[in-house]
């Protein structure tokens, strides 16, 4: 059967088909819009313009998908709708719009389905999994390929990029701040955290995405290496956030590697590297598995 699944994100809405039979699944075809829901929050409350701009999305699929014929759709939203002031009237007015019924995930099942969409492609048996979203954050670390402790974290590329950064690309004076903040931040929340030193950890999500493909042009690596080492993402932050205008290589090389996430890749780095620090993370590799896919083996595989 053909399964669709809408994603409501912080930064993009994306909407996946999958080919199941039995218990296996394979993705057909995926389509992404990026609106950045994260940004239409003012003061805790999701504006009128992000609603109508979700639903108008939402809907695209909607009609796209009966369309096509596929009965079985599912759609789930995550950080920007869940932790606004007015979730509820706003998520049921999507709903209402767009004709879909939308599920609100926690942060804790995001962190879950993270796992669970993750462990598939992870060969080592403990580690940690980092997901930085539009406007969260997952953390989970595991032993024994199992879940050892998860949480999710008020902040993400967006939502860091809307609060501190007032152009396309951090000042150093911006990226300074960010850093400053989310580390104390990540001391207060992650203070209980166990530091894992020298385990595998795997990034997931669009910041880990666009970090790999300008990591991969920076240091020419071919794209069936999926390694970064964590040191070189403060040579990386430094190269485009010097307060210098950038040379023509190295603005080229940012708009082939992340075109739609210029301007909340900066951000998304610079969090990747205080949580790296923070876990003692000193390799990082890049899953193109997560959320979506967590949710369909937990939710539908299995069901």
């Amino acid at each position: 059967m053909l399964q669709a699944m809408i994603d409501i994100g912080s930064n993009t809405i994306r909407m996946a088909v999958y080919q199941i039979q039995g218990s296996h699944a394979v993705q057909v075809m995926k389509r992404k819009h990026t609106v950045g829901l994260s940004a239409y929050v003012k003061g805790g409350v999701m504006q009128q313009e992000g609603i109508l701009r979700a639903s108008e999305v939402v809907g695209e699929y909607r009609d796209f998908l009966a369309g096509m014929g596929v009965e079985n759709v599912v759609a789930f939203t995550t950080a920007a709708l869940r932790n606004a002031k007015n979730s509820a009237d706003a998520v049921a007015e999507i709903e209402k719009r767009a004709g879909v019924p939308i599920r609100v995930i926690s942060g804790e099942e995001e962190a879950a389905f993270d796992f669970a969409g993750a462990i598939h492609d992870l060969s080592a048996d403990r580690g940690v999994i980092l997901d930085i979203g539009g406007g969260s954050t997952e953390i989970i670390l595991y032993r024994a390929r199992r879940v050892l402790q998860k949480m999710s974290l008020p902040f993400g590329s967006l939502s860091l990029k809307v609060a501190y950064v007032h152009g396309l690309l951090p000042t150093p004076e911006e990226a300074g701040t960010i850093r400053k903040n989310v580390s104390q931040l990540i001391d207060l929340i992650c203070c209980k955290l166990p530091l894992m030193r020298d385990v595998s950890a795997c990034g997931l999500g669009g910041t880990f995405k666009g970090t790999w493909a300008l990591y991969r042009s920076m240091y020419d690596l071919g794209t069936d290496d999926a390694r970064m080492e964590t040191r070189r993402f403060a040579e990386m932050i430094g190269r485009y956030v010097s307060g210098a205008p950038l040379a023509e290589e190295d603005a080229e090389r940012l708009m082939i590697a992340a075109p739609d996430r210029i301007h909340t890749l900066f951000p998304g780095l610079i969090l990747a590297d205080a949580l790296a620090e923070k876990l003692g993370c000193r390799e990082m590799v890049y899953s193109d598995s997560g959320v979506r896919e967590g949710y369909l083996y937990s939710e539908i595989l299995q069901s």
